[in-house]
C-alpha cells in the first residue's frame, strides 16, 4: 500500500501547516515546571481548542450536526500530525471528543445529549471517564457501583479510581451496575453527569512522576436523572466497548516524546570518542524502535481506512496501545540511561529538554494500565484478533451476586 499523501491530501497539509504556524500559541509563555495538569499548562490548551473551533479544526471529522466541519479521517489524521509536528501536545479535550461524546452521540438522539457537544468542540467543558473501580482493576464488568432507580432518577452509590483529569472536569460518564441478578457483562448501565452533582466527591492522587492527573471519585447517594442515561438501561457493556475501542486508538496512535527527540539527544550525547549516535549497540536498539514506531503509524492509518467507511475503532487498536505503552517506557529509560550519571538530574532548569525524559520515564508505567493493562490487549489480540482460543471464564454465566467478592 501507498501511505503517501495524494496531491489532495498534500495540499491539504500545506494548508494546515501554515494556518498552524500562523495562529498556535506560544509555547515559550509555559516555564520548565508547567507540564501537563498544571494551570498554565491547561489555560494554553484551552485557548488553542478556542482558535481551532473557531476556523473548523476542533473535529475535523465530525458531521457539522455534531459541531464537526464534515470533513474527512484522513483530513484530521494530517492536521492532528502537523498539530504534533508543531509542539501543539494537549490532551485534556480527548477524552470527551475522541472517547465518550462520540458514545453519547451514537447510543442517544436526544436534545439534552446533543446540547453537551458544542461547549466540548469550543474547549468550555472538559469530560473524564468513570470506568475502573478498586476491586474490578482491568475488569471493566466486574464494577460494584451502584444504582437504583428512584422515580424519575437513579441513585448511584460507589468508588471509581485512576480517572484522568477528574479533578478539573466539567462532566463525567459513569458506568453503574443497575441489576445484579443477571450475569456481570448484561446488568450495567451507563450515565453522563456533571462533575459538581452533590454526592461526588474527587481525590486526586500523586503520582511519582510529581503530576497529579490521576484520581479517586467517590459517590455517595448521588441522584442522576433518567434523562442522562447513556443507552437503554442494562446496554452499559455496549458502551463501555465503544468507548475502549476509542480510547485506545486515541492512546494507539501515540503521542508525545519519540524517536526523533531521542536522535537530537543522542547526537549531543558524549559517548566513547563521538557521541551516543555512534555507539552501534544504540543503533541497533534504535532501529528495533523504530520499527515498532512505524508499525504504529501503519496501524494508525488502517484504523482511518475503517473511520473513512464510516466504521468505529476495532480490536486491532489493542496492538497500537500495546506497542505505545512499552515503547514510552522504553524509550524514556534508554533516554535516562544514555546521560550516565547527568540523568539523575531530573530539575527542569537543569536537565537534558527541561527533564521531560523523565518526567515520561515516571509517567509511563500508568500508560501499561490505562485503558486495559497490557495482559489484557494480548488477550484482545489473541483472541478477536488472530482467532485463538478464548480463555476459560468461569463466572461467564454466574449472575453478578453470586460472584464472590473477597468480603
Amino acid at each position: 500500500m501507498n501511505f503517501d499523501d495524494s496531491p489532495e491530501e498534500a495540499a491539504y497539509r500545506l494548508k494546515v501547516r501554515a494556518w498552524i504556524a500562523a495562529n498556535k500559541p506560544d509555547l515559550s509563555v509555559l516555564g520548565p515546571e508547567d507540564r501537563v495538569w498544571t494551570e498554565p499548562h491547561k489555560d494554553l490548551a484551552t485557548r488553542w481548542q478556542v482558535i481551532k473551533a473557531a476556523s473548523g479544526y476542533a473535529c475535523i471529522g465530525w458531521p457539522t450536526a455534531w459541531g464537526g466541519s464534515g470533513g474527512t479521517a484522513i483530513e484530521e489524521a494530517i492536521f492532528n500530525q502537523e498539530e504534533q509536528t508543531a509542539g501543539l501536545r494537549f490532551s485534556y479535550f480527548v477524552t470527551g471528543l475522541h472517547m465518550l461524546l462520540p458514545a453519547v452521540l451514537k447510543f442517544n438522539d436526544d436534545d439534552a445529549s446533543r446540547a453537551l457537544v458544542p461547549p466540548a468542540v469550543r474547549g468550555d467543558t472538559i469530560w473524564c471517564q468513570l470506568f475502573s473501580e478498586p476491586a474490578g482493576g482491568s475488569d471493566s464488568a466486574g464494577l460494584r457501583t451502584r444504582a437504583v432507580e428512584d422515580g424519575d432518577d437513579w441513585i448511584v452509590t460507589g468508588q471509581k479510581v485512576w480517572n484522568s483529569g477528574a479533578q478539573i472536569a466539567d462532566y463525567g460518564m459513569v458506568v453503574t451496575r443497575t441489576d445484579p441478578t443477571v450475569p456481570k457483562h448484561k446488568g450495567l448501565t451507563a450515565f453522563w453527569l456533571r462533575m459538581d452533582t452533590p454526592g461526588v466527591e474527587v481525590r486526586p492522587i500523586k503520582m511519582m512522576s510529581g503530576d497529579a492527573e490521576l484520581n479517586e471519585v467517590f459517590l455517595s447517594d448521588v441522584r442522576i436523572s433518567d434523562s442522562q442515561r447513556v443507552g437503554a438501561v442494562g446496554d452499559g457493556w455496549a458502551v463501555i466497548i465503544f468507548t475502549l475501542m476509542n480510547e485506545r486508538a486515541a492512546l494507539g496512535s501515540g503521542s508525545g516524546l519519540s524517536w526523533r527527540e531521542l536522535i537530537a539527544m543522542a547526537r549531543n550525547t558524549p559517548a566513547g570518542e563521538g557521541s551516543a549516535m555512534d555507539d552501534p549497540a544504540f543503533r541497533e536498539w534504535l532501529a528495533d524502535y523504530y520499527v515498532d514506531a512505524e508499525a504504529i503509524r501503519l496501524q494508525t492509518f488502517r484504523n482511518l481506512s475503517a473511520l473513512s467507511k464510516g466504521e468505529a475503532p476495532g480490536p486491532e487498536g489493542s496492538a497500537g496501545k500495546l506497542l505505545w505503552a512499552n515503547g514510552a517506557q522504553d524509550l524514556s529509560s534508554r533516554a535516562v540511561d544514555l546521560q550516565d550519571r547527568f540523568g539523575l538530574i531530573d530539575d527542569p532548569e537543569l536537565a537534558v529538554a527541561n527533564g521531560a525524559f523523565h518526567h515520561r520515564l515516571l509517567w509511563a508505567p500508568g500508560l501499561r494500565l490505562g485503558g486495559g493493562t497490557d495482559e489484557i490487549m494480548k488477550n484482545i489480540i489473541a483472541e478477536r484478533v488472530l482467532g485463538l482460543p478464548g480463555e476459560p471464564r468461569v463466572d461467564k454465566t454466574v449472575p453478578f451476586k453470586d460472584i464472590p467478592s473477597g468480603r
